[in-house]
């Protein structure tokens, strides 16, 4: 899944609404068991989510990219390392953004490791079949239905040329799956010397609200990446497609069943984490 613009923003942000979790979550570790609660908070931090919520809002109306940004740090943190803050920070970006809202479950400490080299073969790629994804997402205990539900996060968010041009100017000619006026479209954004900088909306159509449109541009041919497009090509897939495409209530519901299942991935507990100070750093 793509990254949204502005993660280091997001991280700084982070960094300021992690202090009253980092206090909170203090008080409450006398267990090092990995109880996850949507109350955990509720007698050493009763005010945390609000405090949260007001940084998040105060970022969503500086830049909206704050919405796609934190979401993709979340299924990136997920399939890697995620904490408290994380989950709380993304629900209420999601919030911002017209996208589901549901109880988050509360009780994780952050990771001891962060290196770069645990990321390779952990996170979906732009060019992957739904074979490939399913067996990635399965690792984490996500079915093909949480899978298909959890790439709707494509409706907000930018992605860089770089990821996608090899559709565009491959030897054969345009990826024939593509919608000859989109693909155009994106020819023109996207010039074979395109800069790495550069970045399209992930959703032609309504690329600032959390929708089911992502859905429904799949069946036009309006899939950004090869493993878009996959969801609709691929029979297995498919069904799951047309129905989120039909009904927002029914993608909203797998979206939020698949997002506390994310949430209950790699939890950490006793001295396989701990309560970082600033969440941008490991405690010294």
């Amino acid at each position: 899944m793509e990254r949204g613009r502005g993660r280091c923003g997001s991280c700084r942000l982070l960094a300021v609404a992690a202090a009253a979790v980092t206090v909170a979550a203090a008080m409450a570790a006398a267990g090092v068991e990995a109880r996850l609660s949507p109350d955990h908070y509720r007698t050493t931090c009763p005010g945390v989510e609000s405090i949260v919520r007001s940084v998040v809002a105060r970022k969503v109306r500086e830049t909206f990219v704050t919405v796609p940004a934190t979401l993709r740090l979340f299924f990136h943190d997920c399939f890697v390392e995620v904490s408290d803050i994380d989950l709380l920070f993304r629900l209420d970006a999601l919030d911002s953004s017209s996208g589901p809202h549901w109880t988050v479950e509360l009780g994780r400490l952050d990771g001891l490791v962060s290196k770069a080299g645990s990321v390779a073969g952990r996170l979906p790629g732009p060019d992957m079949q739904v074979k490939e994804l399913v067996a990635m997402f399965g690792k984490n205990d996500l079915t093909l239905l949480d899978m298909v539900a959890l790439s709707g996060a494509h409706t907000v968010g930018f992605a860089h040329c770089t990821r996608f041009t090899g559709r565009l100017y491959r030897r054969g000619g345009v990826d024939p799956s593509y919608n000859p006026a989109y693909a155009q479209q994106l020819m023109a954004a996207c010039p074979r010397d395109v800069g790495p900088t550069i970045a399209v909306d992930m959703d032609p159509t309504t690329p600032s609200s959390f929708d089911n449109t992502y859905y429904a541009n799949l069946a036009g041919g309006l899939g950004l990446f090869t493993s878009d497009q996959a969801l609709y090509a691929d029979g297995a897939s498919r069904p799951a497609v047309a129905g989120f495409a039909k009904n927002q209530t029914r993608f909203f519901e797998a979206f939020m069943d698949a997002m506390v299942k994310l949430g209950r991935v790699g939890v950490k507990a006793g001295r396989h984490g701990e309560i970082r100070r600033d969440c941008t750093a490991f405690n010294t």
